[in-house]
């Protein structure tokens, strides 16, 4: 079976404090003004290799999922996919048309209403403006947005936009269809329509190359995954021995780690703890007892409809626990400014086993934090001779005896 995707020792280089732009008259002229008021110094610029040494082929047909951790390099492999940048060093390769999710802004023009953008996406991945017709109403009933298709798109949300972008990119008839982690933008049934609109195409014969933090998705979406980290593929093969590596690898056993304040951000996580049942910090916990999460916030502004969620992995890649903020917490007490701690307990349910926790910090229309390895604790005791549990919840059975005869088997 032919490749559809080929990278042979694909690097990426990026100068820091050097303009990156488009090209275009207007951005040029902005970053020669810029020079000029700012003075910059004369020190040579610093680089950053974003990738290093990729090699990869994709078959045809296939669904390859990519993880790793942020600034692994993940973001920078489908930007060169789909020709958004080109490599500093090596030679990427596709075949067949190529269409794209990438980040929110990338694709459509804001000026166009979301009408026109359709059929503007259609015409770049070369499409026949009968071919968009044909598949116009099922792109915007997926989407949900018909009333607003007469509206420009730099008028629409963040989740609108969303939802138009993945349409026209999953209902187009690209051979290739490469999608960021910008799904974590919707709300949680239109990310079950995107997922199974990707399952569609791939038994449809169509290549995916799928981005996320989501494991749960990766894992029933994507027969292979590569690992990205620090540019470099760590490892490559079939998904579930390579999520189990990841998350082994992702953190050492640690009950606290602490983060640096996000300058400009209107929320941001400060610190993540695992607490014992005595409220101490602590990375190996009795199975018997209660787990304390606990995350530590900063809300510099109000943020309408903040929403806080923790998910649990085992060390399979099995997300044995997701639990959102909203769904206890009164609306009128989230996205308030200030300084909180956050706390969620979970009774002592979970089997004996290894656990890496992770957060997702946001609102419907914005990510502050999304990190799926922050916390990393073991869970030790009996495991009754039953390692393979994933949940553990000590249920009472009843032993009756029988005072009636069997029924009559004909």
């Amino acid at each position: 079976m032919p490749n559809a995707v080929e990278f042979e020792r694909v690097s990426k280089r990026y100068l820091l404090g050097v303009h990156h732009g488009s090209g275009s008259l207007r951005e040029t002229i902005a970053a020669g003004v810029g020079r000029l008021v700012r003075r910059e110094s004369r020190k040579l610029p610093r680089d950053i290799w974003s990738l290093r040494d990729v090699t990869l082929q994709v078959p045809e047909g296939q669904t390859l999922g990519i993880i790793g951790r942020n600034g692994a390099g993940k973001s920078t492999l489908l930007k060169i996919l789909t020709r958004i940048t080109a490599p500093t060093v090596g030679v990427s390769r596709t075949r067949g048309r190529v269409g794209a999710l990438l980040e929110v802004g990338t694709g459509f023009h804001p000026e166009l209403t979301g009408r026109e953008n359709v059929f503007l996406n259609g015409a770049i991945l070369g499409m026949s403006r009968r071919l968009v017709e044909r598949r116009f109403d099922e792109i915007v009933e997926f989407a949900g947005v018909r009333p607003f298709l007469d509206t420009p798109v730099k008028r629409y949300s963040s989740g609108m936009y969303l939802r138009l972008a993945f349409a026209v990119a999953a209902h187009l008839e690209a051979d290739i269809l490469a999608v960021d982690e910008v799904l974590a933008v919707g709300d949680a049934e239109f990310q079950r329509k995107c997922l199974a609109k990707m399952g569609s195409l791939h038994e449809g014969g169509r290549t995916v190359i799928f981005v996320s933090h989501n494991l749960d998705a990766i894992n029933a979406l994507c027969p292979v995954t590569a690992w990205l980290d620090e540019g470099e593929i760590r490892a490559y093969g079939q998904t579930r021995e390579i999520v189990n590596q990841y998350l082994a690898a992702g953190t050492s056993l640690a009950g606290t780690r602490t983060y640096a304040l996000r300058p400009g951000q209107a929320a941001s996580v400060l610190q993540a703890r695992v607490l014992d049942a005595q409220g101490n910090p602590a990375s190996a916990l009795a199975r018997e007892a209660p787990v304390t999460l606990e995350v530590r916030l900063l809300v510099r502004e109000p943020v309408p409809g903040l929403d806080l969620t923790v998910f649990v992995h085992n060390m399979r890649g099995v997300r044995v626990l997701e639990e959102a903020w909203s769904q206890k917490t009164p609306l009128d007490l989230r996205g308030a400014p200030g300084e909180f701690t956050a706390r969620i307990v979970i009774p002592p349910v979970l089997a004996v086993d290894e656990y890496v926790a992770g957060f997702w910090l946001g609102s419907q229309y914005e990510d502050f934090f999304y990190e799926d390895d922050v916390l990393r604790f073991r869970l030790y005791g009996r495991d009754h001779g039953r390692p393979n549990r994933v949940i553990d919840l000590g249920l009472e059975w009843s032993l009756l005896p029988v005072t009636e005869p069997a029924p009559s088997r004909h």
